[in-house]
């Protein structure tokens, strides 16, 4: 597996990571424990050294889960995870808003340090900017945390380019996670621009459109009632009907280059800047297997320029949250 280093911090990564989410959280019933165990000690194996939690998913199974699998291999591993949310201690699945007070972000590292059964955590994310505490007292919290050994880098989840500058003058910022893809690429305009001038790598999370860049889901695909998609704007049936012209595209290119719809998708994204990060989330060996492949697919300058042209005349239907989702976005 090729290595990636975010942004001008030093951190090196695997050209893929592996997000951890739907193991546990938000695309149906949790799957089997061991199973995602092995899932995920087959990617260290295969190379992967990027792996991607929070304490939200679940809420906290997640980041257990990821403790103990990589445990055996920690040394070798660079682990995410991120705070920011108010959630019930007792582990409840609701959220009751953002909370991102220094004491807070201090309590939060301290439970994430226990449950993923580690003394440091190498990159710490504000999951959401809460807009009732100043984004310097913030970076100043997690400054104090790098400087206690207990955090080793500073991140930012979709934050908009004013808060990503306030921040990365207290404490450096060495990656923004964002959602980007062939299907949502509103990074483009103004964030990868700052990320570039400022030297902060991007982390590319739904990198393959939650799924519908696979080529595996249409509108007549029906998702499990505990499905987050199915609360999703983007992922109505008429807009997966609309939204297919895009796998057309896709489809186009993997037939040239011997290739999956999937691993174009992602090869687009590896080939768009050298900092940046895609972390595809998979529950089945054969997915990671088969997204693992995409560091492999080379796309020439022409076919960029291919890809570019026909995605500009396509338009995606539907909105990628909804409002009140959204609204949490771009601050």
């Amino acid at each position: 597996m090729q290595k990636r280093t975010l942004g001008r911090s030093g951190l090196e990564v695997s050209a893929i990571g592996l997000g951890c989410m739907g193991m546990s959280f938000s695309y149906g019933p949790p799957a089997d424990r061991q199973e995602m165990i092995r899932l995920i000690r087959s990617a260290v194996d295969r190379g992967v050294t990027f792996f991607d939690t929070a304490e939200v998913y679940g809420p906290f199974t997640n980041e257990e889960l990821v403790g103990e699998a990589l445990a055996p291999v920690r040394d070798r591993v660079v682990i995410a995870t991120k705070f920011g949310f108010k959630l019930d201690p007792d582990g409840g699945p609701r959220w009751a808003g953002l909370d991102s007070r220094p004491a807070h972000v201090k309590q939060v590292a301290e439970a994430s340090l226990r449950r993923l059964r580690t003394d440091v955590i190498d990159l710490f994310y504000q999951h959401r900017v809460d807009p009732e505490v100043p984004i310097e007292e913030v970076a100043g919290a997690v400054k104090e945390l790098i400087r206690e050994g207990k955090v080793r880098h500073f991140g930012l989840s979709e934050a908009g380019v004013r808060t990503i500058r306030r921040a990365h003058a207290v404490q450096p910022v060495t990656a923004l996670q964002n959602e980007y893809s062939l299907w949502w690429r509103g990074p483009e305009a103004e964030v990868l621009p700052a990320l570039e001038e400022l030297g902060i790598g991007l982390v590319a999370y739904s990198p393959l459109g939650k799924g519908f860049l696979t080529g595996k889901i249409d509108e007549a695909t029906t998702f499990d009632g505990t499905d987050f998609r199915n609360t999703l704007p983007r992922f109505t049936p008429e807009a997966r009907k609309a939204n297919q012209a895009l796998l057309d595209l896709l489809r186009r290119v993997a037939a040239r280059k011997l290739a999956t719809p999937a691993q174009v998708a992602l090869a687009w994204l590896l080939a768009r800047k050298p900092w940046i990060v895609p972390i595809p989330g998979t529950t089945k060996a054969h997915r990671l297997e088969e997204n693992l492949g995409a560091a492999a697919v080379q796309l020439t300058p022409d076919d960029l320029r291919d890809v570019d042209r026909a995605a500009a005349e396509i338009a995606v239907e539907g909105a990628r949250y909804p409002d009140h989702l959204e609204a949490l976005t771009g601050r």
